[in-house]
Parts: structure tokens; C-alpha cells; sequence
């Protein structure tokens, strides 16, 4: 039930057809009796900076997820951005502080981290590969760094994508080793598919399988189905990986943290989602 008192959160983006995330966050709402909803708001990208400076003057809003195409141009309107936004270069959630400033976050990478912990992999030390230097790339490279991994190695078919983040985690992060260039993923403890390859029949996989050592901890982003051909390949080989889904339910609860709401573990959000 939306009343007078419920806080709005805004899911901004364009179009709004696929959008999934009132499906998990409003059934979560409403079981626990937490008097907020999260509303799709289809807005255009030359409307978007007037929009959200209107949006935030709504005196029963409380913050705003933000996805595509919007996560990058949302950086320049805000008034404070985490370490991980500014190494994403990008942002997908907005919240109003107590003094009306503008905060953003980006939990993408933070999703992906909190799977791979939960599923018993270190990250401390660790060396990770990541193909694909885009947003979530880039997202999930952030958090890979904040989390305390050694050495990144970064690859995009664009060496000036690859290049721009590279020089962005050195910025943040000057004691990490990052290097540029190489797909090759022999050596690597975590090896991360953050390219759109696997979303189409017939694609190419994204990284050499015969170059993959069993012990390697493997992460998809692609959520087209469950088991992509290349998580198929990675586990003929005995690897252990994350599905692309579970960065999406892992964030969640870091979601909640950020906005002050009582939060919750992904597997709770998995079982009360209305996905279809």
C-alpha cells in the first residue's frame, strides 16, 4: 500500500520494460513492513540532468537506482561519489543526505565481490583477470581492487577503454599492480566474463577455456540464461563460478545498507522475488 508517508525510490533508466528490481525490492518492502516502494521512471537522456535535480526536490523521495543509459552521465550532477563510482566512472544508486547533497554509489562490482566471497573464494591477494573494461567491467574492477586483490589484468577489444580504467585504479589504488593487453587467462585465481558475450547464439566465448586451470574461480555477468556456454565450458573443466544473476541479488542487500533500510541476504531476496 503507497500512502502520504511511503519514502519513493526512483528506478531511472530507459526504456523501462525490462527493468526487474520492483520485482525483488517491493515484494521484500512489503513482507517486512518497510514503508517505501521503488517506481520505474522512464526518462529520456536529454531530459535525464533536469530531471534528476526536479526529481530530488520531491519531498517524499528518498533516493534513486539508476541504470542505462544513465549511470555515467549521473556522475557529473552529483554533489559526493564513492572511491568505486569514481573508479567505475559510473554510478547506479543516488541518495539525498541529511543536508540535501546528492550522494551516489555504484554496486555492481559490489555484488560480484560479495558472491565470490559468500561462495568461499579469497579475494585478498588474489590475481583476477577481467575481460571486458566497459561499465559493469569496470564496476566489478573497482570493487576487485577495493576488496584487496593484488595484481588486475584488464582486457577490452577498445585498448583506449582499457587504458582509461587502468588509469583510473592507479589513481585510487597506487599499490596495485594493473596491467593491460592480455586475455590470457593462465595464472589467474578469478577470471571475470564482464563482455556481452554469451547474451547471443552462436557468440564466441569470451576467453581461451584451454588456458583455464581448474582451481580458477570463474565470474559471468551475462544474465540471458543461467548457464552460458562459456560457465558450460568452465565447469567441464572443473572450475567454480558465479551465474550473472547473482551479482544482481548479492548487491541488493548493499543496496538496502546504502538507502538505511533494514537489509537482507541474497538467498532471502531469491525466494520472495516475483520474477515470473
Amino acid at each position: 500500500m503507497i500512502t502520504g508517508t511511503t519514502k519513493l525510490i526512483a528506478h531511472l533508466g530507459y526504456p523501462t520494460e525490462s527493468f526487474k528490481a520492483p520485482l525483488i525490492y517491493n515484494p521484500y518492502f512489503e513482507m517486512n513492513g518497510i514503508d517505501a516502494v521503488v517506481v520505474p521512471m522512464g526518462c529520456r537522456p536529454e531530459d535525464y540532468p533536469a530531471f534528476l535535480k526536479l526529481l530530488f526536490r520531491l519531498s517524499n523521495i528518498h533516493g534513486a537506482l539508476v541504470t542505462m543509459p544513465h549511470k555515467i552521465s549521473t556522475m557529473a550532477l552529483l554533489d559526493e561519489t564513492s572511491t568505486n563510482a569514481k573508479v567505475a566512472g559510473s554510478c547506479n544508486a543516488v541518495r539525498l543526505g541529511s543536508d540535501g547533497r546528492l550522494i551516489g554509489d555504484m554496486f555492481d562490482g559490489e555484488g560480484f565481490v560479495r558472491g565470490v566471497l559468500r561462495k568461499g573464494k579469497k579475494v585478498e591477494g588474489a590475481h583476477a583477470l577481467i575481460a571486458g573494461a566497459g561499465g559493469v567491467g569496470s564496476a566489478i574492477a573497482a570493487s576487485l581492487a577495493q576488496a584487496g586483490v593484488d595484481h588486475l589484468a584488464i582486457f577490452d577489444a577498445n585498448e583506449t577503454t582499457a587504458t582509461a580504467l587502468q588509469d583510473r585504479l592507479r589513481k585510487y589504488y597506487p599499490q596495485l599492480e594493473v596491467t593491460v593487453g592480455s586475455a590470457d587467462p593462465a595464472g589467474f585465481d578469478i577470471v571475470v566474463n564482464a563482455t556481452p558475450l554469451g547474451m547471443r547464439r552462436g557468440d564466441p566465448l569470451p576467453i581461451d577455456i584451454d588456458r583455464i586451470s581448474p582451481s580458477t574461480f570463474v565470474g559471468e555477468v551475462v544474465m540471458t540464461k543461467e548457464i552460458t556456454p562459456f560457465l558450460e565450458a568452465v565447469r567441464a573443466r572443473g572450475c567454480a563460478f558465479q551465474v550473472g544473476t547473482d551479482m544482481l541479488f548479492e548487491q541488493i542487500p548493499a543496496y538496502l545498507e546504502f538507502f538505511e533500510f533494514p537489509t537482507t541476504t541474497a538467498d532471502n531476496l531469491r525466494a520472495i522475488a516475483k520474477l515470473g
